[in-house]
């Protein structure tokens, strides 16, 4: 079943968020849980070429994988399609305008622009004369999220989910609170965006599109899935070894 699909039919994905872009810490990660990774390339430690390696890793694990690009690099998002990344994260999507282009990205015609070239997982019909219907079906299977981190993206909410591609909305809540306090704070717990972030979700199921948010504990995924909020990467993977090793060393001090 494709991540697409697990999250259309109303399931909560926890997935693990991958700063570290070394195959035997994946390999590792593959043996957990996790069932969905998301590759940072925004503030994380990954290139192109660790994304092409670490898809590879997760795809013979049977998982999926989420990319989050950087910031204006929509060439980035149908390359990491073309590597077998099941979604695509963007950054600073600020207005209906940065959406068309990220989801222009994403998509192939009728709906976007994206380029003909998988490199993995071609099936037998691809590049076969009539093969339109695998164009609509990997149109259905990748996901687009629009991060939605400022007041301007919250301001253009409703003209961002409209866009015809744009499968979710994804929020950076500690971004989100920069914006929302006007800078004077940083704080993804904080109560003041609570009722914004609610709307975000609200909003986004209205609208027949997904919504996601990066969630650094398990007390803030709880709150988060209570909003509306199905597909939440789980803290982050250096903050796993540090966890693992805390609990190790509290055990061993009892």
């Amino acid at each position: 079943m494709s991540l697409a699909s697990r999250l259309r039919a109303g399931e909560t994905v926890y997935s693990a968020w991958c700063n570290l872009p070394y195959p035997l810490v994946m390999e590792t990660l593959c043996r957990t849980d996790f069932t969905t990774f998301m590759l940072d390339m925004q503030h994380g430690a990954f290139d192109t070429q660790s994304v092409l390696q670490s898809v590879g890793i997760i795809q013979n694990a049977g998982k999926h994988t989420v990319v989050r690009i950087p910031v204006d690099r929509f060439d980035m998002a149908s390359r990491a399609l073309d590597f077998g990344a099941e979604g695509v994260i963007a950054p600073m999507i600020n207005s209906i305008e940065d959406a068309k282009r990220f989801a222009a990205s994403m998509k192939y015609p009728p709906i976007g622009e994206r380029s003909w070239g998988q490199l993995r997982g071609r099936p037998a019909s691809y590049g076969a004369g009539g093969s339109g219907a695998y164009l609509s079906e990997v149109n259905g299977k990748t996901l687009a999220f629009a991060m939605i981190e400022t007041r301007a993206a919250f301001a253009a909410l409703d003209g961002i989910l409209a866009v015809d591609g744009i499968d979710g909305v994804f929020v950076g809540p500690s971004d989100f609170s920069i914006g929302w306090s006007n800078g004077a704070e940083v704080d993804a717990g904080s109560q003041a965006i609570i009722e914004p972030l609610k709307e975000i979700a609200a909003k986004a199921l209205a609208a027949g599109k997904l919504c996601g948010i990066y969630a650094a504990n398990a007390e803030l995924a709880k709150r988060f899935t209570s909003l509306g909020y199905t597909y939440v990467p789980l803290a982050v993977d250096t903050g796993y070894l540090q966890a693992g090793v805390k609990s190790l060393l509290d055990a061993v001090g009892e």
